[in-house]
C-alpha cells in the first residue's frame, strides 16, 4: 500500500505524519530515518484499527481515484 505523508524539517530533523490516518506521526534525525520510522508507525495504526474493529461487521471496499 501507498500512502501520502508530510515531512517538515527542522534544526532537530524531521518529522513526519500521515495525513489519512489522524495522529499517525515519527520523526527522525534524517528523512530517511524519519520515513522509515513512519512505516512502522502506520503499521501499528492498521494493527490498533484492527483492534478497535474486532468482532464488528467489517466490510472491505475498492475505490477508484
Amino acid at each position: 500500500m501507498n500512502y501520502k505523508v508530510v515531512i517538515h524539517e527542522s534544526e532537530e530533523g524531521f518529522s513526519v505524519s500521515c495525513p489519512g490516518f489522524p495522529g499517525c506521526w515519527s520523526q527522525g534525525e534524517t528523512e530517511t530515518e524519519a520515513l522509515a520510522n513512519i512505516q512502522d508507525a502506520i503499521r501499528e495504526y492498521l494493527a490498533a484499527i484492527d483492534d478497535v474493529v474486532k468482532g464488528q461487521d467489517v466490510r472491505e471496499v475498492k475505490v477508484a481515484v
